[in-house]
């Protein structure tokens, strides 16, 4: 047993996730959801971006992105992900690493048209990754999209969801003289039950 309290506190850790984003809803100037997503090619050079996550399920993490982007193809071809939440205001994190699917459903479709319309239409305009000539030609293929599409444009097919399933979730808190709290959960596999350490600073 680990002698976890407080904010470590709970059998779930996808709740103390969500727990501690609400926590930095709260005090987080600019977007509590953002996470430096890190992804690996075909070559295993690293890439990381900033991306913003969009939901903690019941057993996992989810973002949206255009699955032509260099994000998506990476993760296409590795099957797996992973990403750090920092916040200063709070001077915590949480690092996650596992196995990535898709949601490319009913789920996809709702979050989509949730977004703004200039999003939405955007979303179809860009081709993500891919070289661009000018922000002038960028515009002016929005305008072509808005024309095209109109004022309730449908989630374009190669725009989705990947969900993010954990087999590794570390919580860190910031301690007085660089003495760090720091408990990371971890399983072998999905069915696996987690085995809970209190990791050194």
């Amino acid at each position: 047993m680990t002698d976890r309290s407080g904010i470590f506190a709970g059998d779930d850790p996808f709740v103390i996730a969500q727990n501690w984003l609400a926590e930095a809803v709260e005090s987080e100037i600019n977007d509590p959801n953002a996470i430096a997503l890190s992804t690996v090619d075909v070559d295993g050079l690293p890439n990381a971006r900033m991306v913003l996550l969009k939901e903690i399920e019941d057993a996992a993490f989810v973002f949206y992105t255009n699955y032509e982007s260099k994000k998506a193809q990476e993760i296409d071809q590795a099957g797996k992900a992973a990403f750090v939440m920092h916040w200063k205001s709070l001077r915590r994190q949480i690092r996650v690493r596992g196995l990535v699917q898709k949601e490319n459903g009913p789920q996809a479709d709702a979050y989509y048209t949730s977004r703004s319309l200039k999003s939405r239409l955007g979303a179809w305009a860009s081709h993500q990754s891919q070289p661009l000539s000018s922000r002038a030609s960028l515009m002016a293929e929005v305008a072509r999209i808005t024309a095209r599409h109109g004022t309730n444009p449908g989630r374009p097919p190669f725009w989705g969801g990947y969900r993010i399933l954990p087999l590794e979730i570390e919580f860190w808190a910031d301690g007085a003289f660089r003495l760090h709290d720091r408990f990371r959960w971890s399983r072998k596999d999905m069915s696996t039950p987690w085995e809970i350490v209190r990791l050194n600073p």
